[in-house]
């Protein structure tokens, strides 16, 4: 575990890097193909740095305030919540998140921020009124674990890499379409092969970024799960909540699409394909997986 966390930091920073080379790359043959020179290249690094940078100072409050969620300023606020992420936390040797209610009946929590530092954990008032104090626990336990194993950041780099990929994607491929190939010549065909690459680049770009995306996803949920047993010595309680959530399936009231990944389950609602290839649109792992994965744990 202690080595994935690692791992975790190691790819933030080489994620930064490729994000802002990969854009650079994609702006330099935007220019080059269209005669633009220098404009494609400027624009893909104006555009990277900008979104890379609303999405680290200002990216948790905006999807804290798109889920409408409401902070517990004090422990008197709501003492049973505050009382059980405070436990944990020094459990865990984690600095105090900022805690946010959901007014919202469905079961479902999230965890956002840059750094442990910086972090904060919503659940919705479904999750917290229905589940048993230990499932309860389990879930601000896996939701920890995210902090603590850096998947908040990683994922928010995930996010912002797809994000502009997909924008940079319609940038190049209206520049084609509406003038951009001014000081090229068609006579070459180039103007054509670009304008053909620009809607494969269109078209094939923001899928392939989030079935990476969800890829990655997947694979850190069953961390958490791992890594949040582990702080409470108790996979069960997890387990039990995790089949609450499962038989609930209630969507979330206010869930944008691109926050899907955050959520401890899909907040659109648990529904499954029996296909392995559908499950590769989905953001998280099946339920009954996790539950299974868990209950080794016990076994074990």
């Amino acid at each position: 575990m202690y080595s994935q966390i690692e791992s975790n930091k190691r790819r933030s920073f080489l994620l930064i890097a490729l994000f802002i080379g990969l854009l650079s790359l994609v702006g330099y043959a935007y220019g080059y193909v269209t005669g633009t020179g220098y404009e494609g290249l400027a624009f893909a690094l104006i555009i990277s740095v900008g979104m890379t940078l609303v999405s680290w100072f200002a990216g948790d409050k905006i999807v804290l305030a798109t889920s409408g969620a409401e902070e517990i300023k004090s422990r008197e606020q709501a003492p049973y919540v505050w009382n059980m992420v405070e436990n944990l936390c020094i459990t865990a040797g984690l600095p105090m998140p900022r805690v946010y209610l959901i007014p919202d009946s469905a079961l479902n929590a999230f965890a956002t921020g840059r750094d442990p530092k910086h972090a904060s954990i919503a659940l919705t008032k479904g999750i917290v009124d229905r589940l048993e104090n230990e499932e309860l626990e389990g879930v601000i336990a896996h939701e920890l674990s995210h902090v603590k194993n850096d998947d908040i950041k990683f994922m928010m780099l995930v996010a912002i890499l797809v994000g502009a990929i997909t924008l940079l994607g319609h940038y190049f491929l209206r520049g084609m379409m509406f003038g951009g190939r001014r000081g090229r010549s068609d006579k070459d065909g180039l103007g054509t092969i670009g304008l053909v690459l620009g809607i494969i680049f269109l078209i094939l770009s923001p899928i392939i970024g989030q079935l990476i995306k969800f890829a990655i996803s997947r694979r850190r949920e069953y961390l958490a799960d791992a890594s949040g047993a582990l702080l409470t010595r108790y996979p069960e309680g997890l387990a039990r909540a995790l089949e609450k959530i499962r038989d609930t399936s209630v969507p979330v009231a206010r869930a944008p699409e691109a926050t899907a990944h955050l959520w401890i389950s899909n907040p659109f609602g648990n529904g499954t394909s029996g296909f392995k290839f559908a499950n590769l649109f989905s953001t998280h792992p099946p339920i009954e997986d996790r539950i299974k994965e868990l209950r080794k744990m016990i076994g074990s």
